[in-house]
């Protein structure tokens, strides 16, 4: 009955945010497109300095030169709740509802201008790499963003209708703590990505360079 009635609330989360997650969706993948756009506005010094970074990059990777996976781990556990902690701040600000769009773009625009740029310099073998190194953390990291990205607006658009619609009167301490939980299980949701971009994408990585060799 417990699991069914979380259920229940989940899907009744996700119906009355669909049009909420279907832009967040459709926003963070224009991020991703652009990203990848931008790689060809690139001139041949500044693609060429770049590749020679991700070349020196991958022959370390290659060699088993690459950091202390513990370190990794946790560098990377660290930049992820940083992220959370800084939406959820622009989540109970009214002023952080523009930020909050702009920080998802800029995470897909990151994310299509790695994988544009490792395409474009060469071809299938960086779709290989792109697809061993970036998509494994990000098939956990990319639902984790959407689902940070539709709780932070959802709760600013909660408190701007609060601030300025004087006849909404809503129990504000009860959508903070709900807002409040699901930020702090998203922190945990988060432990696998980290955990593959730190123990599973570098195995990956040498496995592929090698074999590209």
């Amino acid at each position: 009955m417990k699991k069914q009635s979380q259920f229940t609330i989940l899907l009744g989360h996700i119906k009355e945010h669909s049009s909420l997650y279907l832009f967040i969706v459709v926003l963070f993948f224009m991020g991703v497109i652009f990203g990848a756009i931008v790689v060809n506005s690139m001139n041949f010094t500044q693609k060429q300095d770049l590749l020679g970074y991700m070349s020196r990059f991958f022959g370390q990777v290659e060699e088993g030169n690459f950091a202390n996976t513990k370190d990794i781990f946790f560098q990377s556990y660290f930049h992820n709740i940083k992220y959370v902690l800084l939406m959820w701040v622009l989540g109970i600000s009214i002023i952080g509802l523009p930020v909050i769009l702009i920080l998802l773009f800029l995470r897909g625009v990151v994310i299509g201008f790695t994988v544009g740029f490792l395409v474009n310099q060469l071809s299938w073998e960086g779709f290989l790499l792109s697809f061993v190194s970036i998509l494994p953390q990000n098939m956990v990291a990319i639902p984790a963003y959407i689902i940070i990205g539709t709780l932070s607006v959802a709760f600013s658009l909660k408190m701007i209708r609060q601030q300025f619609v004087k006849r909404i009167q809503e129990p504000f301490f009860q959508h903070f703590l709900r807002y409040s939980m699901a930020m702090g299980l998203i922190c945990v949701l988060l432990v696998p990505a980290s955990f593959i971009e730190a123990f599973a994408s570098p195995v990956f990585m040498k496995s592929v360079i090698s074999m590209l060799k």
